[in-house]
C-alpha cells in the first residue's frame, strides 16, 4: 500500500510499506484468529461473549485505517478534497501499530514512524497504554458521535464517524488486563490486511462471531437468534438474485449476514467495469437494516464496513415496537423495500407494545415479523426469510391462520424449500426451518416446493451451497460436484441411469413450468386447493345458516310463550331446544373454519418421497428376532467359554 509522506524539501512522495503477513487460506485465517483469541483469553476474556466484542473495536479501528488510507490516495489521485474521519493521535497507525526505527519503516502524513504514540507511551511507563485508550482514545471515539455535553447526536459528525461512534458505543474501557498481551494483539491484528486477503477468506466478523461464540465459546448461548448459515444465505441470495438499483433490508439483521452476502453477489456481477457512480449508489443507497440488541448491532455495523458498505444504513432498536435506541443512520431508508433477505428469530415471545402495531397480535415473533415484513415490501418486491415449520403448518391459532392467508392473498408464494432438521444446530437451534420464497402484488395460485429435509446435517456435517446445487457465483453444478449424500439414493436407482441429478438450482429453472416437479419437488396448486374448500364448506355454511333462522323463529316463539306465561316447563323445553340448535350451528361454522384453516398449512410433505415399507410378516419378524437372539446366546457361550479357559 502506498503511504504519501513529505521529504525535507517539502515535496510530497511515496513511500512503500511492507506489505503485512498475507493470509491466503481458510485455514490460515481460521490458525491466525485463533491465535489472538488465544492470547485474549489468557488476559480477562475467558469467554467468546468477552472476547469477541474486544476483537471488533480493534479489528474495526485497523481496517478503517487502511480504508482511509486508501480512499486518501484515491482522492489525490482524482484532485477531489478528502475529510478523514480520524486525526493525529487516534489513528491505527498512531497508537497501535507496531513502531521501528529501521529504514524503510512506513510513516504518517505529518512524517511521523507509524506506531510513534505507541512508542511514547511505551517509554512513558506501564499502564499509559491503557490510560490513553480509556480516557483519550474511547472518549474522542464516543464524541465523534455524541455531544458528551448534552448527550445529543453531533450535528457536525460526518456519516462515517455517526458509524465509528455507533461501532465504539458499548466499549467503555480495554477489557484485555495486561498491556504486553494487548500489545500482542495489536501487533497480530495489524497482520490483516484488507489488500492481501480476498472475498472469500476475508476476516468477516459474522464469520468470526459466528465460529467463535458457537464453537468455542458458550455451551447454552442463545446464538440462534442472531445466525444464519452463510451457505444458506448465498442461496437465498442466489435464488433471489438481487440487482444494482434495488433496495435490499433485514429487518432483524443480526451481524449484517444477508446484507454482506447481497452486497458480494451485486458486486460481483458489476465486475470490475463498474461505474464510480454504480459503486456509491452500491455502497451508500442500497442496503438497509433493523438490529434490537446492544451487543450485534456494533458488530453488524463492523462487519458491513469491513465488506465494504462503508456507509451502512442500520437502525439500531426494536423492529416490531418501532422503539428506536438510535436512528440517525437510516434517515435515507425508504418506506418499502425491493428485496428483504432475513431469519426472525424462532420462538420468540413479544409483548402488547409490539403486538398493538399489528392486525392479527400473537405472542410469536417470527408471525409479527411477517406481518411486518408484507408492510414494509415494496410492490412487484421479493422477499426470502427462513421460517421454523411451526409457523407453515400451525392452523389451530388465528393469528397464524390468518398471516398465512394476508401472505398468499397479497403475494405469489412461489416456493418453498424443505431444509433437513439439523441445519441451524450449530447456532444453538434445532428446529426444523424451511426458506419462503414470495413477490408481492400477485395472489398465490401455484407453489413450487423442493425438499432437502432427507440430507443429513450436523455440526461436523453441515448444509453446504453445494448441497442447493449452486457454485460460488451461482450457477448449476455438475453432478459429478454435487456431494454423494445428495446424490447416493437417486444413483442407487438403475431407473435414473443417464439421468441429470434433479438439485435444486436445477429445478429452479423450471420452477412454475410443467418440468419443474421431480423426485425432490413438486407444485401445490394453491388456487385449486381453495376451492376444494370452499366447495366442502359450502354445504356445512348453508346448513348452519338454515339452523340460525331456525333459531330465530324460536326465539320468537319463546317471546310469545312467555308473553302469554306459558309453564316453566314448555319455556325449558322450548329454551334447551334453541340451545342445542345454537351449538349445532356453531359446531357446523367450526368444521367449515377448520377446512378453511387447513388450506394454510403450507408444510411440505413431498408426494414423491421414497418411503422403505417392511413387507415381513409378524410370524418373520418373531423369527428374525429369535435368530438374532441364539446369535447373541452363541456369542455368549463361547466368551464364557474363552474365560474359563483363562481362569
Amino acid at each position: 500500500m502506498a503511504r504519501f509522506r513529505n521529504n525535507p524539501e517539502g515535496k510530497m512522495t511515496v513511500s512503500r510499506a511492507k506489505s503485512p503477513k498475507a493470509i491466503a487460506s481458510t485455514q490460515s485465517l481460521s490458525s491466525f484468529v485463533k491465535s489472538i483469541c488465544d492470547v485474549m483469553r489468557r488476559s480477562n476474556c475467558a469467554s467468546a461473549l468477552q472476547y469477541v466484542p474486544e476483537l471488533t473495536w480493534i479489528l474495526f479501528l485497523r481496517i478503517l485505517d487502511a480504508q482511509e488510507a486508501t480512499a486518501r490516495e484515491e482522492a489525490e489521485v482524482l484532485g477531489a478534497k478528502f475529510s478523514p474521519a480520524l486525526h493525529s493521535p487516534y489513528r491505527w497507525q498512531d497508537w497501535a501499530a507496531p513502531y521501528s526505527d529501521k529504514p524503510g519503516h512506513p510513516k504518517t502524513r505529518e512524517g511521523k514512524p507509524f506506531g510513534w504514540k505507541r512508542q511514547e507511551l511505551f517509554a512513558a511507563g506501564d499502564g499509559k497504554l491503557f490510560e490513553f485508550i480509556n480516557k483519550e482514545l474511547l472518549p474522542h471515539l464516543h464524541s465523534l458521535d455524541i455531544d458528551t455535553r448534552t448527550g445529543l447526536p453531533n450535528p457536525a459528525a460526518s456519516r462515517k464517524q455517526r458509524i465509528m461512534g455507533r461501532t465504539m458505543t458499548a466499549v467503555e474501557k480495554v477489557r484485555v488486563d495486561s498491556e504486553a498481551n494487548l500489545r500482542d494483539i495489536l501487533d497480530k491484528v495489524h497482520q490483516i490486511n484488507i489488500d492481501h486477503v480476498d472475498d472469500q477468506h476475508f476476516f468477516t466478523l459474522s464469520q468470526v462471531y459466528e465460529d467463535l461464540l458457537l464453537k468455542m465459546g458458550e455451551k447454552n448461548s442463545d446464538g440462534g437468534q442472531f445466525f444464519t448459515p452463510r451457505e444458506v444465505i448465498r442461496a437465498m441470495v442466489h435464488t433471489v438474485n438481487p440487482q444494482l438499483g434495488h433496495t435490499v433490508y433485514d429487518p432483524c439483521c443480526g451481524t449484517g449476514g444477508f446484507l454482506a452476502i447481497a452486497y458480494e453477489h451485486i458486486a460481483r456481477q458489476l465486475g470490475k467495469s463498474a461505474t464510480s457512480t454504480d459503486i456509491d449508489t452500491l455502497k451508500h443507497d442500497t442496503f438497509f437494516g433493523r438490529e434490537k440488541e446492544n451487543l450485534v448491532f456494533p458488530i453488524a455495523l463492523a462487519n458491513l464496513v469491513l465488506h465494504g458498505i462503508d456507509q451502512p444504513n442500520l437502525w439500531h432498536g426494536n423492529s416490531l415496537t418501532r422503539r428506536a435506541t438510535y436512528a440517525a443512520l437510516f434517515d435515507q431508508a425508504p418506506k418499502t423495500f425491493d428485496v428483504i433477505l432475513t431469519n426472525p428469530p424462532f420462538g420468540g415471545k413479544e409483548g402488547k407494545d409490539a403486538q398493538k402495531n399489528f392486525a392479527y397480535e400473537t405472542s410469536a415473533t417470527q408471525v409479527l415479523f411477517v406481518q411486518d415484513i408484507l408492510g414494509e415490501l415494496a410492490p412487484k418486491g421479493t422477499c426470502a426469510i427462513v421460517l421454523d415449520e411451526g409457523l407453515l403448518f400451525r392452523t389451530n391459532e388465528s393469528a397464524f391462520v390468518e398471516t398465512k392467508r394476508k401472505l398468499v392473498d397479497e403475494c405469489d408464494l412461489w416456493a418453498i424449500i424443505s431444509l433437513p432438521g439439523g441445519v441451524f444446530s450449530t447456532a444453538g437451534a434445532g428446529v426444523k426451518t424451511n426458506l419462503l420464497f414470495f413477490t408481492k402484488g400477485k395472489k398465490t395460485e401455484k407453489t413450487w416446493y423442493y425438499d432437502l429435509s432427507y440430507v443429513k446435517v450436523g455440526k461436523k456435517t453441515p448444509l453446504t451451497l453445494a448441497h442447493f446445487g449452486f457454485d460460488q457465483n451461482g450457477e448449476v453444478l455438475a453432478d459429478a460436484q454435487l456431494p454423494a449424500i445428495l446424490t447416493a439414493d437417486w444413483h442407487a436407482d438403475e431407473a435414473n441411469a443417464g439421468k441429470l441429478f434433479p438439485s435444486y438450482a436445477r429445478m429452479l429453472q423450471q420452477c412454475g413450468k410443467p418440468g419443474g416437479d421431480s423426485r425432490y419437488s413438486w407444485t401445490v396448486d394453491f388456487a385449486a386447493r381453495r376451492a376444494k374448500s370452499r366447495a366442502e364448506m359450502q354445504p356445512l355454511l348453508n346448513e348452519a345458516a338454515q339452523i340460525k333462522a331456525t333459531v330465530v323463529d324460536l326465539k320468537e316463539q319463546l317471546k310469545r310463550l312467555k308473553k302469554d306465561k306459558a309453564s316453566d316447563a314448555d319455556l325449558l323445553a322450548l329454551t334447551n331446544q334453541i340451545l342445542e340448535k345454537d351449538k349445532a350451528a356453531r359446531d357446523l361454522e367450526t368444521q367449515a373454519a377448520d377446512i378453511d384453516a387447513a388450506v394454510f398449512d403450507l408444510k411440505a410433505v413431498n408426494p414423491t418421497a421414497v418411503v422403505d415399507v417392511d413387507t415381513r410378516t409378524p410370524q418373520q419378524i418373531i423369527g428374525n428376532i429369535e435368530a438374532q437372539g441364539r446369535i447373541v446366546a452363541d456369542a455368549l457361550a463361547r466368551l464364557n467359554m474363552l474365560l474359563s479357559t483363562v481362569s
